[in-house]
């Protein structure tokens, strides 16, 4: 497994980061710890969460995935070997200050992540989505002090768009605060210019790394879905319309050439569409989920392909259009 440095930090990241959303959710306790295992023994270092995971589930209050995380760290005595990624933003109690990027929020939320988690220290602690109502420097001061104080390594942000993160990096450095050193943007093959148009430059200037999260466009890159066709029963997109915006021509297009390349690879299409994102040199680690063991076995491989410049220039017109 290739690692790669995250911007101008001293975190050394595995081009495949374990994405943990779906723990506690559609994978129980046993079954994470077992991705937790595998993923730690193919050399994914880094493992990215956050506070609100799965706080979506009837019943669930929120920060089972840190939970699950931090028994198994325990467990297993496996702090001093991964880097440890959380995020803050969404609402996790009641009240003015459940939820935003307020000083109070931060303040307790990250007391919270760190009792889950069971550890003193989170490497990267993340923004989750911007919070208009707050100013950067309030958000900011608040991220620095926790810089400064040793219970946060470095500090990240997720969602933001090129001109959010000029001006959180411009108050930065007016005041000399902790800066964001990384950014989770949403990115794929059918998912391109959010991050590309603007962002990735920016990133590249200000030596930014990149983690893009939803790497198989929620499913639609691996190839199970097809033209013409009704989504499979036990896919996302089954009796919705999640995938509406990439079931068209251009997006089957997209499929159909990940198919054609794969077979050439004797791969997946979903291998190939990560193979694609990590040959970027502007991406650090790629998150990536997995329900099981199997799927995550299945999923890792993909650093075993390098395709070529006319493969990825291939992709790289059939999408453009995203």
């Amino acid at each position: 497994m290739e690692h790669r440095k995250a911007g101008k930090t001293d975190l050394t990241l595995s081009v495949l980061g374990l994405g943990t959303m779906t723990m506690g959710w559609s994978s129980d306790k046993k079954t994470s710890f077992a991705v937790l295992n595998a993923a730690l023994e193919q050399g994914v270092n880094f493992i990215d969460t956050a506070d609100v995971y799965s706080k979506w589930v009837p019943g669930n209050p929120g920060g089972v995935a840190e939970s699950i995380i931090g028994e198994w760290m325990k467990e297993r005595k496996t702090r001093h070997q991964i880097v440890l990624a959380t995020k803050v933003r969404g609402q996790m109690w009641e009240g003015p200050d459940g939820e935003g990027l307020s000083r109070a929020h931060i303040m307790r939320a990250v007391e919270d992540s760190l009792r889950r988690l069971q550890c003193d220290y989170i490497d990267l602690y993340q923004t989750h989505w911007p919070d208009e109502s707050v100013s950067d420097e309030e958000t900011l001061r608040a991220l620095d002090d926790l810089v400064r104080q040793g219970k946060v390594r470095y500090i990240g942000s997720s969602n933001y768009n090129a001109s959010q993160m000029r001006r959180a990096l411009a108050v930065s450095a007016e005041l000399g605060l902790a800066r964001y050193e990384t950014i989770q943007p949403h990115y794929n093959l059918v998912h391109r210019q959010e991050f590309e148009a603007e962002l990735m430059a920016l990133c590249a200037d200000e030596e930014i790394g990149v983690v893009p999260y939803s790497p198989l466009a929620g499913g639609f890159l691996t190839g199970k879905y097809k033209r013409g066709q009704d989504a499979p029963p036990d896919s996302r997109g089954a009796g919705s319309d999640r995938m509406a915006k990439y079931s068209n021509d251009a997006g089957f297009t997209v499929i159909e050439t990940l198919e054609e390349i794969a077979a050439e690879h004797q791969a997946a299409p979903a291998q190939i569409s990560l193979a694609w994102m990590l040959a970027n040199p502007a991406v650090t680690s790629a998150i990536i989920g997995a329900r099981t063991v199997e799927q995550l076995q299945e999923t890792l491989k993909c650093v075993e392909i390098s395709l070529s410049d006319e493969e990825i220039a291939r992709l790289n017109r059939v999408s453009q259009a995203f």
